[in-house]
């Protein structure tokens, strides 16, 4: 749904507004992936794209306005594969394959393998408890996965809790080793970890 300030501009304006925006965002990812959060100011995110910092403030008003819309994309594709994954996947171990393939995506796609993934406490109270709630959320499908997989067969007797850190630990540490410009790509990866690990949960 469009914000009040956007709701009543042309299609064509807010088009060119959430493509700005998306630079803004993909410049913000890149530049913390290389100083980190902190370190990183306005000015410069807005060199890296050639603009005055000044421009920054007419979609963001501060820093922590862009790390909370970061958190904000990334949990609404969590959100979109749990619905995907109960839709497609016939079996708990197709699911769990397929959740974390794609989380992988969403790690090294949509969060560009940036460290922004861990700034959850750098956000205001409110925006860190929103998203804490979505990750937490996310979290517990995780569980009741294995913990159906455990059930039907599919899974060893494992303990949903323990085995759904291991799988997000994995997948969250990508942060701090994955180059973009390198050569691994996030659908190799996703596969590759959904490989290594569904193999210490299969019985």
């Amino acid at each position: 749904m469009p914000s009040e300030a956007t709701a009543n501009v042309s299609p064509h304006v807010r088009k060119k507004r959430e493509r700005r925006r998306g630079e803004i965002l993909h410049a913000a990812l890149a530049t913390v992936r290389e100083r980190g959060y902190h370190a990183t100011t306005l000015d410069d995110i807005a060199d890296r794209l050639g603009i005055r910092k000044t421009a920054l403030y007419h979609y963001f008003p501060d820093k922590d306005a862009i790390l909370y819309a970061c958190h904000r994309e990334s949990l609404s594709e969590l959100d979109r594969l749990i619905h995907d994954s109960a839709a497609c996947c016939a079996s708990n171990r197709e699911r769990l394959a397929y959740l974390i393939r794609e989380h992988v995506r969403v790690m090294t796609e949509k969060l560009e393998g940036s460290p922004l993934a861990f700034e959850v406490s750098a956000l205001s109270p409110e925006r860190r408890a929103e998203v804490i709630a979505g990750r937490d959320r996310y979290e517990h499908v995780l569980r009741d996965v294995v913990a159906a997989g455990v059930e039907s067969g599919e899974f060893r007797a494992v303990e949903p809790k323990i085995a759904v850190f291991a799988i997000l630990g994995a997948i969250n540490w990508i942060a701090r080793w994955y180059d973009p410009e390198g050569g691994a790509r996030g659908t190799d990866l996703g596969e590759q970890f959904a490989e290594f690990l569904l193999q210490g949960l299969v019985a």
